[in-house]
C-alpha cells in the first residue's frame, strides 16, 4: 500500500504496484521489476500517478456493466498517423493500477471484475457466461465435471494449440462421446451448429468430432456460413443477419442437404470481399459455385444461425463451445497478431475491449439459454440442457 504523498515517487510507486498487483495476474512473478516497469511507463497517465481521481468500485462496476461505455470505444483513435488505445480503457487500467497501489482496491475485488493481461498492460472486464437464467436453463448442474486444466495458463504468456488442446482433453472427449450418443438416437442426415466466442476452439473441436464419426463409419461434411456473405460493400450498409447474406439460399441449401440432396453454394472471395453471387443470388459470369455432397452429419459453424427462426428449427444440436476470455485474448495474441499480423496491436485492444461485452450481451448469453449442449473449456464441465441430459445420462446399450 502506498500513501498518496508518495505517488510521486516512481521507484516508490512501480514496487508497491508490482507487490499488489500479483495476486491479480500470478505471471507477474515472472517478470523482472525492470520488465514491469517497460509495461508501466506505456500507461504513465501526463499529471502523473499523484494527480489521478479514482472512482469508487460502485461507480467502476456500473461503469462495466454498460452497453453506453462499450459503444463509445474508439476502434482506432489516432495519435498523428499512428493508431492508439481508447482512452477511456486507458483511463480504466489507470484507475485500477493507483487504486492497488494505494490500497483503495481490493485485489480480490479486481480480480473478481477484471483480468490483467500483461502483454497489452491493460485490465478486461471478465465475462459473467454461467448468470442465473443460463444455469437454469442446464437444471443448474453440468452433466460431467473434471479438473480444470486451463489454471496452469494463467502465468503463461504465449499459449500454443497443442498446449490448449491438451488442457481441454478430457472435456472435449465427453462432449465427442455425448454427441456420438445422441445421434445413435437421432435421424440422419443431420445438422449440428458449433456456436461460440472468437478464438474459444470451435474449428479445432468441429474438426476433431467430425474425424471421430467418420471412424464409425458416418459420412460429414460440412458448410461454412462465411460462404453466404454478400460482397463487403453491400454488407458494410446493412446489419448483420438475414439482410448480410445471401439468405434464400441459405435456406434453401440447408433444407436441400437434409434432404440428401447434392447442393451448390455461394463461393466468398475473402481476398477480394466479394461473392460469386449476385444480390439476386444468381451465380456471376466466370464464377464457380462450391458443390457439397449430401452426408450423414453436416457441420456448420457459427452465432447468428441460432437466433433465426427459420434456421434454428432445422439445427438437429446446437452447441456453445465456450472459452474464458483471458485464455481466448492470449489465443487470439498469438494467432492473429504473432501469426497472421492481422491486426494493429492498437486496434486489436481496442476491438477486443469493445466486443467482448457488446458479443456476450447480444450473442453469446442468448445462445446459452437456448442451446442443447455447452462445452466449458475453461470450467472442464459439459453442460446440457434437461432432454439432452437425459440421453448423456443413458447406459450406452440403453
Amino acid at each position: 500500500m502506498l500513501g498518496t504523498n508518495r505517488m510521486n515517487s516512481p521507484q516508490a510507486f512501480t514496487a508497491a504496484l508490482y507487490d499488489a498487483l500479483k495476486p491479480v495476474n500470478p505471471g507477474l512473478e515472472d517478470l523482472a521489476i525492470y520488465e514491469f516497469r517497460y509495461g508501466l511507463d506505456t500507461v504513465l497517465p501526463e499529471g502523473g500517478w499523484e494527480a489521478l481521481t479514482l472512482a469508487s468500485q460502485g461507480d467502476i462496476e456500473q461503469l462495466i456493466a454498460s452497453r453506453v461505455f462499450y459503444d463509445s470505444i474508439q476502434l482506432k483513435p489516432r495519435r498523428g498517423d499512428k493508431i492508439v488505445l481508447d482512452e477511456k480503457i486507458l483511463h480504466l487500467t489507470r484507475m485500477l493500477l493507483a487504486g492497488l497501489a494505494r490500497g483503495v482496491y481490493p485485489a480480490a475485488w479486481v480480480r473478481a471484475y477484471f483480468y490483467f493481461d500483461i502483454r497489452g498492460f491493460l485490465f478486461f472486464p471478465r465475462t459473467v457466461y454461467f448468470t442465473p437464467e443460463v444455469l437454469s436453463h442446464f437444471g443448474s448442474q453440468p452433466v460431467q465435471r473434471f479438473e480444470p486444466k486451463q489454471a496452469q495458463f494463467e502465468r503463461c504468456q504465449d499459449l500454443g494449440y497443442n498446449d490448449f488442446m491438451a488442457a481441454n482433453a478430457e472435456v472435449d472427449g465427453a462432449f465427442i462421446q455425448g454427441i456420438q450418443k445422441i445421434i445413435a438416437r437421432s435421424q440422419t442426415p443431420l445438422l449440428i451448429l458449433i456456436a461460440g466466442p472468437t478464438a474459444a476452439g470451435k474449428t479445432e473441436i468441429t474438426e476433431r468430432l467430425g474425424c471421430a464419426l467418420e471412424h464409425t463409419g458416418m459420412s460429414v461434411t460440412s458448410i461454412e456460413v462465411d460462404n453466404f456473405m454478400i460482397d463487403r460493400e453491400r454488407r458494410d450498409e446493412r446489419a448483420m443477419g438475414k439482410t448480410a447474406m445471401h439468405f434464400e439460399l441459405f435456406l434453401n441449401s440447408l433444407q436441400a442437404i437434409l434432404q440428401g440432396k447434392q447442393i451448390f453454394i455461394p463461393r466468398y472471395d475473402f481476398i477480394q470481399a466479394t461473392s460469386s453471387h449476385d444480390l439476386q443470388g444468381q451465380l456471376r459470369p466466370g464464377c464457380k459455385p462450391l458443390e457439397v455432397e449430401p452426408a450423414d452429419v453436416i457441420f456448420m459453424e457459427g452465432n447468428f444461425p441460432f437466433q433465426i427462426e427459420e434456421i434454428s428449427r432445422l439445427i438437429g444440436i446446437k452447441v456453445v463451445y465456450l472459452t474464458d476470455d483471458p485464455v481466448r485474448l492470449k489465443r487470439k495474441w498469438k494467432r492473429d497478431i504473432d501469426y497472421r499480423k492481422k491486426y494493429d496491436p492498437a486496434y486489436f485492444m481496442n476491438r477486443y475491449f469493445r466486443t467482448q461485452f457488446l458479443r456476450a450481451d447480444e450473442i453469446y448469453l442468448p445462445l446459452l439459454k437456448i442451446c442443447d449442449l455447452c462445452v466449458d473449456t475453461t470450467g472442464a464441465a459439459l453442460w446440457a440442457a434437461p432432454e439432452m441430459a437425459k440421453i448423456l445420462k443413458r447406459p450406452v446399450d440403453s
